[in-house]
C-alpha cells in the first residue's frame, strides 16, 4: 500500500480519501486506479435497478393475487329456485290448539331506561354532567355536580316518570361513590 502527497501541503495521505486531511484542498486522482480503505463511497451502479424492478414486480403480483382472490361484496343475482311440495292430502291435516288472540297488556309509558337517557340528555345540556344507570329497582346517577342547585329540579321532574316505570328509589353519587342525595319514588 503506498502512500499519496497532498501537492498543496506535503502531507502524507492515504489512498482513498478526496481532500486532504490537514489543508482540505481536493487531492488528484489517479485515473484506472482502484482505490481501497479511506472515506470514498462507492458508486451507486449495479444491483439498485435490479431491487428496485423486483420490488415492482412483488407489488404487482401481489394487487392482482388480491383483486383476483378477494369475495364480491355483492353476490351475483341467481335466478329463484322452485321448490316442489309435495300436496297434503286433506285426511292428514292436523288440528292446532287454538292461540289466544288476545296478548298481555304493555306498558304504554316509556320504559326506566328511556327515560334514564333522557335525563342523561338533560344533565348534559344543563352541563351537569352525570351518567345515569338503573341497578335493579333504583336509579343512580353518579356526578360531581350532586349538590348543584340546578340538579334537585332536574332529578324532581323525573322522578314519577321513573316510578311509572316501576322503579322505587333515586340516588345522586358523586364519582368516588359518597351518596348525596337518597330518595324514595
Amino acid at each position: 500500500m503506498s502512500g499519496a502527497v497532498c501537492p498543496s501541503c506535503g502531507v502524507a495521505v492515504v489512498p482513498g480519501y478526496v481532500r486532504c486531511p490537514k489543508c482540505h484542498k481536493a487531492l488528484p486522482r489517479a485515473r484506472g486506479s482502484h482505490l481501497e480503505g479511506g472515506t470514498a463511497v462507492a458508486s451507486a451502479t449495479g444491483k439498485g435497478p435490479l431491487i428496485t424492478a423486483i420490488a415492482i414486480g412483488v407489488v404487482a403480483i401481489g394487487a392482482i393475487a388480491y383483486l383476483g382472490l378477494r369475495k364480491n361484496e355483492k353476490p351475483a343475482a341467481q335466478p329463484a329456485a322452485t321448490v316442489e311440495t309435495p300436496a297434503v292430502p286433506a285426511q292428514a291435516e292436523v288440528e292446532t290448539p287454538a292461540q289466544p288472540t288476545e296478548q298481555p297488556a304493555q306498558p304504554t309509558g316509556p320504559t326506566a331506561l328511556d327515560v334514564a337517557a333522557g335525563l342523561e340528555r338533560n344533565l348534559k345540556k344543563q352541563r351537569l354532567w352525570s351518567t345515569v344507570s338503573i341497578i335493579g329497582d333504583h336509579v343512580d346517577v353518579r356526578s360531581g355536580s350532586c349538590e348543584d342547585p340546578g340538579m334537585k329540579p332536574a332529578l324532581d321532574e323525573v322522578a314519577p316518570s321513573f316510578k311509572a316505570a316501576g322503579l322505587t328509589s333515586l340516588r345522586c353519587l358523586e364519582q368516588s361513590g359518597r351518596v348525596v342525595t337518597a330518595r324514595d319514588l
